[in-house]
């Protein structure tokens, strides 16, 4: 890529993280952000079509790069702390990113992409992969709960959390072995 075009990209992400970090994205606007980046609108429109397509196109990426991180996603029965580690791990390298781009009414956007991307992370992994309702429903809360939980205490400290997390859910678990 171009290194002009990659520093007024870089410019326009720096300017909405900004901006994001201070107000609700409907409240962001091209002119605002334009000015901030140093770039007229024009130049904003050359690389997305709108404010939210810009989000969507961050949001995106933390959670591509937080499903990087989960490298057992089908250890949610098998090996329930290594996932959970995993899966805490993984949202706690990108935490301020998430607190910045899935704040307000984008809140549970976040952890509902990131459910669906370890779903297909396993299906890809394992084709025959087909659990029954009650291991999805299992699933569904260890990662819910484990990302609510996180944010809620992460002032503790990651280790003191993830500790009472991992233990939480090898027992939520064990019934469904």
């Amino acid at each position: 890529m171009d290194l002009r075009v990659e520093k007024t990209k870089r410019s326009i992400i720096n300017a909405f993280l900004n901006l994001r970090s201070r107000k609700p994205l409907e409240k962001i606007t091209v002119k605002e952000l334009a000015e901030i980046a140093q770039i007229n609108k024009a130049t904003f429109y050359l690389h997305y079509h709108d404010i939210y397509e810009l989000s969507e196109s961050l949001e995106r990426e933390v959670i591509d790069s937080s499903l990087l991180n989960i490298e057992h996603p089908d250890a949610v029965f098998a090996n329930t702390k290594l996932f959970i580690r995993e899966l805490t791990i993984s949202i706690s390298a990108n935490e301020q990113l998430i607190k910045t781009l899935f704040e307000g009414n984008r809140s549970g956007r976040f952890i509902e992409l990131f459910e669906k991307g370890i779903t297909e992370l396993i299906k890809k992994s394992y084709p025959e992969y087909n659990p029954s309702v009650e291991r999805k429903m299992v699933m569904t809360y260890l990662i819910h709960g484990g990302y609510y939980t996180y944010f809620k205490y992460c002032d503790y400290g990651i280790e003191p959390v993830l500790r009472i997390i991992e233990k939480c859910s090898e027992a939520i678990v064990e019934p469904y072995k």
